[in-house]
């Protein structure tokens, strides 16, 4: 039918778009590297909750990790296991991650499949946002979800957990009930709210400090890394054109490791 033509070919040029920008922008994967160095170990594990093409995970395995790559869409598995569905060092888990297991419903957007969600509330909020200005989401596949808590039962305790899952990070770290080393989780400074819960679910976990790289600059923007009363001041001042990034998180204390 002519509208579920429409609709695939909206979804490879979405697709082709997400390869372009994560796998061709030159010196993002020397960036990434650097960034990364500190907290992923030779050696070490690292989750990649909402892997989609998946270039953290060749990034992580460049270093020498082992990668859990958490990805709920079927075109982005399909994608992950055949650039690493061969790679012994890489398990892939087909599911969204949320505080309990179970099935959730995705709310696509084909043309732009890095904003696919779990979270109804978010797509309201931020579509009206100029900066999504174009964007719609529709009800997708129904998708298994599993939780932090059981990945680190199922592959052991990550030395870093990247979460980028479009407004549902809150819901995320609500299913882990215990501290890890190090992790990161995405802002939008349009719904700054869901990363201030998220900084409060970790501390009630641990004595966190905290540090931001705003947009794809992969790079800190805080000379020193900061409290968590610092890092929630920083982002209640956020502007609400500020767009979005990622906060970083390591267990207070570990400076030396990770410096």
């Amino acid at each position: 039918m002519p509208g579920q033509r429409v609709t695939r070919r909206a979804r490879l040029v979405g697709i082709v778009r997400s390869l372009a920008i994560y796998y061709g922008v030159p010196f993002r994967a020397r960036r990434l590297a650097r960034l990364y160095a500190p907290f992923v170990p030779a050696g070490g594990l690292c989750f990649d909750i909402g892997a989609h093409v998946g270039n953290r995970v060749r990034c992580w395995r460049r270093l020498g990790a082992r990668v859990v790559a958490v990805e709920p869409q079927p075109d982005f598995i399909r994608i992950l296991r055949r650039l690493y569905g061969r790679d012994r060092g890489v398990a892939i888990v087909p599911a969204a991650v949320s505080r309990v297991a179970g099935e959730a419903t995705l709310l696509v957007s084909e043309r732009t499949p890095t904003v696919t969600t779990l979270s109804n509330t978010w797509a309201e909020r931020v579509g009206a946002d100029p900066a999504f200005r174009g964007v719609a989401w529709a009800p997708g596949a129904r998708v298994p979800v599993t939780t932090l808590d059981a990945l680190i039962a199922a592959h052991g305790c990550p030395d870093f957990v990247k979460v980028d899952v479009e407004g549902y990070e809150a819901e995320v770290l609500a299913g882990l009930s215990t501290p890890v080393r190090a992790l990161s989780f995405e802002y939008l400074a349009a719904a700054r709210d869901i990363a201030l819960a998220c900084v409060d679910r970790l501390s009630a976990l641990g004595d966190y400090e905290y540090n931001l790289s705003p947009g794809e600059s992969h790079r800190f923007a805080a000379p020193r890394w900061l409290a968590a009363a610092a890092i929630r001041s920083t982002l209640l001042g956020l502007a609400p054109d500020a767009g979005s990034g990622d906060i970083y998180a390591r267990l207070a204390g570990a400076g030396e490791r990770f410096d």
